[in-house]
């Protein structure tokens, strides 16, 4: 594979690369931990060379020059930008003491598109996303207006983040039936070690033809392969603000390393393999500050995991879901179709402690 075999991007009609380039990293705003232009020119140039063409920003990374240096890089060379999926996001606040400087509010919305527009130096965004849920704004009102961007030429499609299911669920249903342009893909945080999403939001991407499109896919590095036991990290720029591995977060570590070094690749590649290889489509979001991190991480398009090295990835891995997930797994058959064999899921016979709860 390849990043120029591109992938249809949930129910819609957009193509993109299978690992989208993540542009937070991009600049050097004071308490961030992003790269210098002239390193952020060199890694976007790295990926679009390659094949690449979805590169995903957001209008306060590195407050805003992020987005500033994907524009300059686009305006000094002409013909580049027209085949980029170009992507940002709106909700936070920009500008402190003015209450409607963020958010998801009609107003908010069209003055923080036409800034990021500014800044990135495009008359449109392919993908604009919901950065997180703003309960204070009824979502009809934050729907409506990404509708009419649409319907301006200002953004093509529409995607949300860090937003709750049910909150999701609604947005959707509501664009469905009010014939407003309804969400292709919900960008999350999703790595081997970070699979709560699979809870609800996963199966609600599944439901409704989103893809997902994971941030974090390496989990702040601790899937990079730097990280050890009994080993101290000293290159990464997150490791003072995030501190290290807990107990159990180095044996799915561990146990990553140990197929790595069976298919002699990275453990970044394969944690990316592992994130492309589940049900739907999954376009994880590649994050870099030098080059050669992402080389490192583009090592995984060569990386096929066996049926085997996914049955144990996902053993050591497994997530504690919240209530009611538990009840939709292996008890589900069991509670509704009493020891038959429905779709293809076998029942089998009721624990002890179910049988006297189902009799009565």
């Amino acid at each position: 594979m390849s990043l120029d075999h591109y992938v249809t991007l949930g129910r819609s009609g957009l193509r993109v690369s299978p690992f989208a380039l993540g542009a937070m990293t991009f600049g050097e705003d004071p308490g961030s931990a992003g790269c210098s232009v002239e390193e952020s020119e060199k890694i976007l140039a790295t990926y679009l060379d390659r094949g690449g063409n979805f590169v995903d920003t957001a209008n306060f990374y590195a407050n805003g020059h992020s987005e500033k240096i994907l524009g300059d890089w686009f305006a000094a060379h002409p013909g580049r930008r027209d085949r980029v999926v170009l992507a940002s996001k709106f909700f936070t606040n920009l500008f402190p003491g003015d209450p409607n400087g963020g958010g998801a509010g009609r107003s908010s919305i069209i003055a923080q598109l036409d800034e990021s527009l500014r800044r990135m130096r495009t008359d449109h965004i392919d993908l604009y996303w919901l950065h997180n849920w703003d309960r204070h704004t009824p979502i009809e009102e934050t729907l409506r207006t990404l509708d009419d961007l649409v319907r301006a030429g200002k953004i093509r499609y529409v995607g949300f983040s860090n937003t709750p299911a049910w909150v999701t669920a609604q947005a959707q249903t509501t664009a469905l039936l009010k014939g407003w342009t309804p969400l292709i893909a919900l960008q999350v945080e999703y790595s081997l070690l970070a699979r709560t999403v699979e809870g609800e939001l996963a199966p609600l991407a599944q439901d409704q033809g989103m893809a997902l499109v994971p941030w974090s896919p390496l989990k702040n590095g601790f899937l990079s392969g730097k990280y050890r036991r009994d080993g101290k990290v000293t290159d990464s720029a997150r490791a003072a603000f995030v501190g290290g591995p807990s107990d159990d977060e180095f044996t799915v570590i561990d146990t990553v390393a140990a197929v790595a070094d069976e298919l002699g690749t990275t453990s970044a590649a394969v944690s990316l393999a592992w994130l492309r290889a589940r049900e739907g489509t999954v376009v994880p979001i590649l994050g870099a500050r030098r080059v050669e991190h992402l080389d490192s991480n583009l090592a995984a398009l060569d990386v096929t995991l066996t049926a085997e090295h996914l049955r144990v990835l996902d053993e050591v891995s497994a997530p504690t879901l919240n209530y009611p997930a538990p009840l939709h797994g292996a008890l589900r058959a069991m509670l509704q179709f009493a020891g038959t064999t429905v779709d293809g899921e076998a029942s089998g016979v009721y624990p002890p402690l179910l049988q006297s709860a189902v009799r009565y």
